[in-house]
């Protein structure tokens, strides 16, 4: 609920964004700045500025230099620009108050925001952004990432609307902007198609409305003719850059226009007179078609009856004629156009225009309400007899204009910013009584809050997605319950379903696999292969092809229905392994790979693969048969014999294809004083070793079940790992 020090503080999804940061012209030093003790500067992840004014930029180097600000900074190409020469001429004018001050009172380093190492400093961090580019931002600590493009908003050379996205929800702050053509400047744009949820925008001249533009001109040059004509001097306090180039374009175009008024200097007073207009020159691609229209002639910005004066010592200022003058400040503050309004205020041939809005607390805003008495900056009074007048060229939007502009953004939340408590309370009035004719679920919420007031909006959620395709081309509706498969694409919060094969169709995403072969050294035999994938693995298929020299027999053992396989045999001491890089395919060639290097050097691998010699053995129990299938079984069965010879005193094996039955001498004794025996009957389902059925009979229970469980938990281990 006022104008100077915009600063506004955006938060959301983890994201902090500051829109501006200006100072309040109305104030001296610290008290200028926003509430920066209200802030935490390095939770802050973005600050964009809007245009170049100081009540929107000039407290950014106290900002980025003297807190723990960290984050990124964007403004326009000509904004940065321009920023360097005011914030210059500012330190500058904050340096000499300061020594004034310090003549008088003890100084006071406080009215100093920065040096200018630090402004310098501060302008190369500044990144760079033109209209309707857009800019991604992830904030480092929470990960959330904020889109946003500029958008002209016709304030100033460079002036900028920001659009940000943040989480699916868009915000539209519009900073100073206007929707007319002047001059030299385009107006304003109005977004398309996009809808903001939530609209910040100024207030600055509540439910007044303009005069036209002829008006409003005729109405300056003719104040200006007629203070000049009766032997008076004209000042026009106006800010270096800015509404001063499009008045200076007035002006000498008038005087272009009327010879008498020829031989009456207009003076341009400010240091940065010739280096603003060549920003502006540099510039001119982003000005209207009038003016890029004049350039292809000549330089529009290469005055014929405008002189600057790089330098002005106002006591020794030669004023005894007629004369205009365009001095900065434009608020009056201090600077040459508040000296030489000192000189002149009380002669009433001389007059003062005041060409932009003026802000409470200045002096510029003062004289407009005509006191007979004013004091000058040594604190004397003195009588104001000169002419007052007021004529508005600030570029800001009338009510008629902000009314439109808020009718085709149609947000449905409203913030007013950037005005006094009155004139916003009018314009938030006179909306509403608008909105009375919508339904009432349709109509924006409007707030205009007071410094350091939050305005909460709660957001529900977005969790639909859009089924698009052949996923969504069907005759009925899917029933609950039933499956719909496809992959789910999100985009800028925006969700989708859509099946696989029509991916590169709706999306630019694009399906694509990665196949993968490893040639890994392998000296052993297929046998000893074949059986430690059997014993690892359920389901090891295999398939034997002729060698393509029509040597031995190339093998091809293949898993996880044949998407990983392994081959042996088609070149000497090597095995290949093959399969589609995915999670169990990259988990199963591990394993494989494993397998491969452990099976050449395990003591298994050499008694399968060594020759028989050629004695004879005596065998107290009659060999198993050697067959593929039989051996993964026999294995499992020579386990348990193993576990149970080593538990008890004595254990006698039988074998019948698929089983083995175990006698088990305990070495204990029943109450008849015969031995304790246990019985165990262990039958697999296949040749695979799959699925034991165990069965123990023991006039023990306890041992029994302890027999039981033991090899339970042995068949388990020991089975095949299920794909």
């Amino acid at each position: 609920q006022e104008v100077g020090r915009s600063c506004h503080l955006l938060q959301f999804r983890g994201l902090t964004i500051l829109l501006d940061c200006g100072i309040h012209p109305g104030y001296e030093g610290l008290n200028g700045l926003p509430f920066f003790d209200q802030v935490e500067p390095e939770s802050v992840d973005l600050l964009l500025i809007s245009h170049f004014h100081l009540d929107h930029a000039a407290s950014l180097p106290y900002f980025t230099e003297r807190t723990l600000f960290k984050g990124r900074i964007f403004m326009t190409h000509p904004t940065k620009a321009v920023i360097r020469l005011l914030l210059g001429d500012y330190l500058r004018l904050m340096e000499i108050n300061s020594a004034s001050s310090s003549r008088t009172t003890q100084r006071n380093d406080d009215q100093q925001l920065y040096t200018e190492a630090e402004l310098q400093s501060c302008i190369d961090k500044v990144e760079l952004i033109d209209y309707h580019q857009i800019v991604q931002v992830t904030s480092p600590t929470t990960g959330s990432i904020v889109k946003f493009w500029a958008l002209n908003a016709g304030h100033v050379l460079g002036a900028a609307m920001f659009m940000l996205e943040i989480a699916g929800r868009t915000v539209l702050y519009t900073g100073d902007y206007s929707m007319e053509d002047d001059r030299h400047l385009m107006s304003a744009e109005v977004p398309k198609g996009v809808r903001p949820d939530v609209l910040i925008v100024e207030s600055t001249y509540g439910v007044q409305v303009h005069a036209s533009r002829q008006e409003r001109e005729m109405r300056f040059t003719s104040t200006v003719e007629r203070v000049v004509s009766r032997g008076g001097r004209c000042l026009i306090p106006v800010f270096a850059l800015g509404r001063a180039q499009e008045l200076l374009l007035i002006l000498d175009e008038y005087w272009q226009a009327n010879p008498h008024l020829q031989s009456i200097p207009i003076w341009y007073a400010s240091k940065l007179a010739s280096k603003a207009l060549r920003v502006y020159q540099t510039y001119v691609n982003m000005m209207n078609a009038r003016i890029r229209a004049q350039m292809d002639v000549a330089n529009p910005f290469s005055f014929k009856y405008i002189k600057n004066l790089k330098s002005i010592d106002v006591n020794s200022f030669d004023d005894r004629g007629a004369s205009v003058v365009f001095a900065s400040p434009g608020m009056l503050q201090s600077g040459v156009s508040r000296q030489l309004f000192d000189r002149w205020c009380t002669d009433s041939k001389n007059g003062v225009l005041i060409a932009g809005y003026a802000v409470d607390h200045t002096l510029a805003k003062e004289i407009m309400n005509q006191p007979k008495e004013v004091v000058s900056l040594e604190g004397r009074r003195q009588p104001l007899n000169c002419l007052v007048d007021y004529v508005s060229f600030s570029a800001h939007v009338d009510f008629m204009q902000n009314r439109n502009f808020i009718s085709k953004v149609q947000p449905k939340h409203i913030i007013l910013v950037h005005g006094s408590k009155e004139e916003m309370g009018r314009l938030k009035s006179a909306l509403m009584l608008q909105y009375k004719q919508m339904p009432e679920n349709k109509r924006p919420s409007l707030t205009m809050p007071p410094n350091l007031q939050p305005v909460t909006l709660k957001f529900t959620r977005r969790r639909a997605a859009k089924v698009i395709g052949s996923l969504a081309d069907r005759d009925k509706d899917p029933k609950e319950g039933e499956a719909v498969k496809g992959i789910l694409v999100s985009q800028n919060f925006n969700s989708k379903i859509i099946a696989a094969e029509e991916l590169s169709t709706y999306t630019q995403l694009r399906v694509g696999s990665v196949s993968s072969k490893l040639h890994v050294p392998f000296a052993g035999q297929v046998e000893t292969l074949r059986l430690f994938l059997n014993e690892m693995f359920s389901g090891v298929t295999e398939q034997s092809i002729e060698s393509d020299d029509g040597g031995d027999t190339v093998s091809i053992f293949g898993l996880h229905e044949n998407k990983v396989t392994v081959t042996a045999g088609r070149t000497k001491g090597v095995a290949t392994v093959e399969w589609d890089a995915n999670p169990v395919g990259d988990l199963l060639a591990d394993a494989i790979i494993a397998l491969l290097m452990h099976a050449q050097s395990s003591a298994a691998s050499i008694r399968i693969t060594s020759k028989p010699c050629s004695h004879q053995i005596k065998n107290e129990e009659p060999p198993m048969k050697k067959t593929r299938g039989e051996s993964i079984v026999a294995h499992r069965l020579n386990l348990i014999f193993n576990l149970l010879s080593n538990q008890f005193q004595d254990v006698e094996p039988s074998y019948e294809q698929y089983s083995g039955k175990y006698i088990v001498h305990t070495g204990m004794t029943e109450a008849d004083g015969n031995d304790l025996l246990c019985t165990a009957l262990v039958e697999f389902e296949d040749d695979q070793g799959m699925n034991a059925k165990i069965t123990v009979t023991c006039s023990d229970v306890k041992i029994s079940n302890i027999v039981r469980e033991c090899l339970k938990k042995l068949t388990d281990a020991a089975a095949p790992i299920k794909l």
